[in-house]
């Protein structure tokens, strides 16, 4: 009866009454600073006097101080590092979609620039649009530097998709090369990357001093398909996805891709004359369609590949080469649009190999490009909030205690024998749990004294917490099934937020139950014994994760906490509680809130349970920038006929389903969606965090499929 910490009590002629909710301070926390050491490198704030909107690229101006940024809906800007005032100047507004610019190497002679526009925002649709290359001449002797429209010339355009890379830059040999993605919104559905008679998922090489009759640039003659049938001759490499950001290295001349994958792996890659990235035979060197056609070239490898629980959409950098940081000199410094890390590597081009890689910091930051100054900084954009930031070394902090090893040492409990949690931590309960194999689940919220919560009216969108907040979920099992006297806790999960940044830790209980201690920063895999209803004994497989695949599922797109939502929270009087208890920065409005339906309520209607039942175990990832590859909105506010599930062919595996739908209306073994919940192993969904079937889950989206409306 941990309530007891929170309510007040009045007896009344000898009759307890409930008086209102009090809140009572959490002052235990001992969950400050990280189990390992920190860091050496940070983000830090630049030019805090400036923000742009959806920014893409930043550049510094080859001929002065400015520093140049693009922003994703065609607009790019200049300004003053030193002016305080934050002025930004117009350099270009294109009226297209910018992904990035590049100066030409003479620019302080020539003036030239080169644009690369992925849509014209004018067109909705993606039918007819078209990716384009322009060269533009800066206004001779303007102050502030602006281009000249006029004199905007289109080297080159393909169609435009999903996909579209890129960047065009003027290599050492003064040609220039253009980097594309596959065009399509997933699984290269036009099977373009190993495609040589298209511009997808390629790198070209064009000859721009001499071009030939009717268009905008010439073919060097050493590109490696001159000759070959049927081939574009402008392609230099290719098999890539959607290569964000390349650029050349100054010392060696080595092109460096940063290649965004697609199920599982992020790829950095070197491109050499007619290589082959493997794109959509493999995803980066992991069979994708093994079975698909080949390219005429070899498979080259990705020089480093990280799986998607460290690493979702990856950033490509620069080789730094500058004197602000000696001991970063030489080496490829690239980092992750979604989870806000960078890294460094060094490669031995003789050898071919990795000489050193490692992490560098883990941000906030949604990580669009980088840019390298002159004088040696090194700037990374922040996308969502338009914002630059600036690598810098971490400071030297004072000591911090050490972090808790063992659960009894976090703080959030009294006595860990027993789960009884220290005072002011809060319990609550949600509508609808995520499947975890059955496990029993207690969940808790902890919040500093003054911290607050700011909750959303929507059902689905993620409350906000004040640093030094942690949630709390605690699994249990019955070693003999439906016998809740044999039931063990086995983990406790604990999600932290610190410097507005959120962090996920795992302890494992021991035997005796008396504590639980961290697991590792890898993770752990452990079996139990459970004794079934029919007398057999399960090998249950039981996986804690490791402090990466926390946050892929706890993921940016997701708000980083799951189940605190007030579609999940609005019960019971819950909220009323929270908010009698000064835990909200506003008041409950007086209107009616939304709330999930228990997904097994065979009363309510099967609809909204099923929706209910794929935002809690899909919709972390199959949402906008949610990470899941595939075109479909599994949130619970996107209507079914927006949501790209019903009677919509897969992208991605069919499992040998003739007629395959992922979610055939009526035909539950019809539907990839269906099947995929109802199998472990490769291509299971959820695709982690789970070992065993949710039958009851199945049955539901079973019964949902088969009551659809088909047509006869």
């Amino acid at each position: 009866m941990r309530w007891l910490s929170f309510f007040l009590f009045a007896a009344v002629f000898g009759a307890a009454q409930p008086a209102t909710p009090q809140r009572v301070p959490w002052t235990t926390s001992r969950l400050v600073g990280a189990p390992d050491p920190p860091s050496p490198f940070r983000l830090a704030r630049a030019f805090p006097q400036v923000t742009f909107k959806g920014p893409v690229f930043i550049a510094q101006d080859p001929s002065s101080d400015r520093l140049f940024v693009a922003e994703y809906d065609g607009l790019i800007y200049s300004f003053q590092p030193k002016d305080a005032t934050g002025k930004k100047d117009l350099f270009l507004d294109l009226g297209r979609g910018i992904s990035a610019f590049s100066f030409h190497p003479k620019y302080a002679e020539n003036g030239q620039v080169f644009v690369f526009s992925h849509a014209d925002n004018k067109l909705e649709a993606r039918v007819g649009q078209m990716s384009q290359i322009y060269r533009y001449q800066l206004v001779r002797g303007s102050n502030p530097p602006r281009l000249d429209p006029a004199s905007k010339t289109t080297i080159i355009e393909w169609p435009s998709g999903g996909h579209n890379g890129g960047e065009a830059i003027v290599g050492p040999d003064g040609h220039l090369y253009v980097s594309t993605g596959d065009g399509t919104s997933g699984s290269d559905v036009n099977n373009s990357g190993q495609n040589l008679t298209d511009l997808h998922s390629v790198m070209m090489r064009l000859d721009i001093e001499n071009p030939s009759p009717g268009r905008n640039y010439g073919i060097p003659k050493d590109n490696p398909f001159v000759n070959t049938p049927g081939a574009r001759p402008e392609i230099w490499a290719y098999g890539y996805r959607n290569p964000w950001r390349f650029s050349f290295d100054p010392k060696s001349g080595l092109p460096w891709v940063g290649d965004v994958g697609q199920d599982i792996w992020e790829m950095i890659e070197i491109s050499n004359k007619g290589s082959n990235h493997g794109w959509s035979v493999r995803e980066g060197s992991h069979p994708f369609h093994p079975n698909a056609e080949k390219g005429p070239t070899p498979f080259t490898n990705p020089i480093v590949e990280h799986h998607h629980t460290e690493c979702r959409s990856i950033t490509g950098g620069y080789v730094y080469q500058g004197d602000k940081f000696p001991e970063l000199k030489g080496a490829y410094i690239y980092g992750d649009y979604e989870y806000g890390k960078m890294w460094g590597l060094r490669y031995n081009q003789g050898s071919k190999n990795v000489t050193w890689h490692k992490e560098l910091l883990d941000s906030n930051v949604k990580i669009s490009s980088f840019g390298v100054g002159r004088e040696g900084s090194f700037y990374a954009l922040d996308y969502g909030t338009g914002e630059i930031y600036e690598l810098e070394r971490r400071p030297a902090e004072a000591p911090r205690p050490a972090f808790p090893r063992k659960l009894s040492q976090t703080g959030l409990f009294e006595k860990v024998r027993g789960h009884k949690t220290a005072a002011g931590v809060i319990p609550y309960t949600i509508n609808a749990g995520f499947w975890s194999d059955g496990a029993h689940k207690e969940r808790f919220i902890a919040m500093p004294p003054a911290a607050k919560i700011t909750f959303d009216e929507k059902a689905d969108v993620a409350w906000a917490f004040d640093d030094g907040a942690v949630t709390v979920k605690s699994f249990s099992l019955d070693m003999e099934e439906g016998n809740a006297a044999s039931r063990k806790y086995i983990e406790t999960r604990i999600v932290v937020k610190q410097e507005n940044h959120w962090v996920g830790y795992s302890y494992v209980w021991n035997e005796d139950q008396s504590d639980a201690t961290l697991v590792a920063a890898g993770g752990l895999d452990k079996t139990y014994k459970v004794k079934e209803a029919n007398g057999k004994v399960r090998q249950q497989a039981w996986h804690y994760p490791s402090r990466n695949e926390c946050m892929f599922c706890h993921s940016r797109a997701a708000g980083f906490v799951l189940g605190l939502t007030t579609g999940q929270m609005n019960r019971s009087h819950q909220m009323q509680n929270y908010a009698q208890m000064g835990l909200f920065t506003k008041p409950l409005p007086a209107k009616e809130l939304p709330a999930y339906p228990d997904p097994f309520d065979a009363k309510a209607d099967i609809n909204h349970r099923a929706k209910t039942y794929l935002q809690v175990n899909c919709a972390m990832c199959h949402v906008a920038d949610g990470g899941g590859n595939s075109p479909m909105e599994l949130g619970y506010r996107t209507p079914l006929e927006k949501a790209g599930i019903v009677s919509v062919s897969p992208t991605h595996e069919t499992l040998g389903i003739d007629g395959a739908k992922l979610v055939s209306p009526g035909s539950p073994d019809r539907s990839v969606l269906y099947r995929r919940i109802t199998r472990r192993g490769e291509y299971q969904m959820p695709p982690t965090s789970t070992n065993r079937v949710d039958t009851a889950g199945a049955k539901l989206i079973e019964d949902w499929i088969r009551q659809l409306p088909h047509a006869n």
